[in-house]
């Protein structure tokens, strides 16, 4: 499994204040992501805290996962002064390798965490490619 890219599911100027321009502008948003592999799984957790669970969307188009998330309309945009953490939407796609199951993955939001649980092909391994640094 590989990381591939990272986008946000915004609007125009979202996270954003015109005033502040002096200050640190988010240019995208994004979930921070953690994946551990296990003996039958990999696990990846979506740290993505006061979102709404319905509106997550996973998706598997071939070998590609895209995880997102779009918050419902009417989201609350205050005119913020200061703002260290979003609850915005966001999309990330992991490209899969044919070890992963994409027809059993499963997920559960718990605790502000998405945990999505890809299993693993029994007796299927990754491809291993050494890469020359020059």
């Amino acid at each position: 499994m590989h990381y591939n890219q990272s986008c946000a599911a915004k609007g125009n100027n979202y996270g954003s204040n015109p005033r502040n321009r002096g200050m640190l502008i988010r240019s995208m948003q994004r979930a921070s992501v953690n994946i551990y592999k296990t003996d039958s799984s990999y696990e990846m957790l979506v740290f993505a805290p006061g979102r709404i669970k319905e509106h997550f969307h996973l998706d598997v188009k071939g070998s590609t996962l895209t995880v997102s998330y779009l918050p419902p309309e009417g989201f609350p945009r205050p005119d913020w002064i200061l703002r260290e953490y979003s609850r915005g939407g966001f999309e990330r796609t992991f490209d899969l390798d044919e070890s992963v199951d994409v027809t059993n993955i499963t997920a559960k939001y718990v605790d502000g965490v998405l945990q999505v649980s890809l299993p693993l092909v029994p007796g299927k391994e990754a491809a291993k490619r050494d890469i020359v640094i020059n």
